[in-house]
């Protein structure tokens, strides 16, 4: 398991009339680890926008394990595997208490706002690298 977690609890409007959690509302929750980690590491991506340093998702993989159903609280985690010049490679988990409910890898790749491949900014590659 990784060392940063967002605690959740799923509402009504995540799931499908089923009151299972719609596969794509989890795409959601992993953004809102991956910012809160971000975060947590001192690296703002909305103030990095305003300087024109953008960042997209450009791979995912994600295996769905078991179901989330409304009302569970759910543990979303988020960790780097690895750090090119322009690219950052996430694994995420979610996990509802000991049991794994889906695993996700992603890339997120650094651009500028003409969409073009961009150098991670050495000031948040430290920030990075600490963790």
């Amino acid at each position: 398991m990784a060392d940063f977690y967002l605690e959740k609890r799923i509402y009504y409007h995540d799931t499908d009339t089923g009151g299972v959690v719609y596969y794509a509302t989890y795409l959601k929750h992993l953004e809102e680890a991956r910012t809160e980690y971000l975060r947590s590491l001192g690296v703002d991506t909305a103030a990095y926008g305003q300087k024109g340093v953008l960042f997209a998702v450009v791979h995912l993989e994600v295996d769905y394990k078991c179901p989330a159903r409304y009302g569970d609280i759910i543990k979303i985690s988020a960790k780097i595997e690895e750090m090119g010049n322009a690219s950052i490679r996430f694994k995420q988990e979610v996990w509802k208490g000991e049991k794994l409910l889906l695993s996700a890898k992603l890339v997120l790749a650094c651009i500028d706002t003409n969409m073009k491949p961009k150098r991670i900014p050495e000031e948040m590659r430290a920030k990075l690298l600490s963790r």
